[in-house]
């Protein structure tokens, strides 16, 4: 018997390693920008599981993915101007389509690891905003929800191959 090799993966991937973007695209094609001051991010994929009890397997269960939904959800430092005091444009364009009925309360939005790895994904969904509150000496922070509404597709990562589906972060206001 072998001793298997160690294998060849052995930094670890960060977290902050996602670029959230919301389409704010108003002509038919899309105009990605990204949502600034992310401070937590979880992508979620949850299965439906039922269960079938067929005869011939002899008392074991075996079990039927029926349905997938998928939520993001994101904690949020607000960020306004330093001169003029108005909020984000992507940030506002999530809290207005949080208070709409309708298509006016669907965003379509993209993420994907700002490394260029295989992992992205877009897709359209319904917005939750949720100030946090707190006392004086606390931040503006927001707990916003994405509830997929249709799939979530696997799209080629825009940052992939130098990036060139990615905006620079300077013309974005950074990830600050």
């Amino acid at each position: 018997m072998t001793t298997p090799a160690p294998p060849e993966e052995t930094v670890t991937a960060l977290a902050r390693r996602y670029r959230f973007e919301l389409d704010m695209g108003t002509s038919g094609s899309p105009d990605w920008s990204m949502v600034p001051g992310v401070t937590a991010f979880t992508p979620k994929v949850e299965q439906t599981i039922q269960e079938v009890k067929p005869y011939e397997t002899d008392g074991w269960t075996e079990n039927v993915s029926t349905m997938l939904k998928w939520t993001v959800e994101l904690s949020l430092v607000h960020r306004a101007h330093p001169e003029t005091g108005a909020f984000n444009t992507a940030q506002e364009a999530l809290r207005r389509a949080s208070v709409k009925f309708g298509a006016g309360s669907y965003v379509r939005v993209r993420y994907f690891d700002r490394n260029g790895a295989d992992d992205a994904y877009q897709g359209e969904a319904l917005v939750k905003w949720e100030p946090d509150g707190g006392d004086a000496d606390a931040l503006d922070t927001v707990k916003v929800t994405l509830t997929g509404s249709g799939p979530l597709a696997e799209i080629e990562n825009p940052a992939a191959n130098g990036g060139a589906g990615v905006q620079s972060l300077k013309t974005t206001g950074g990830d600050k």
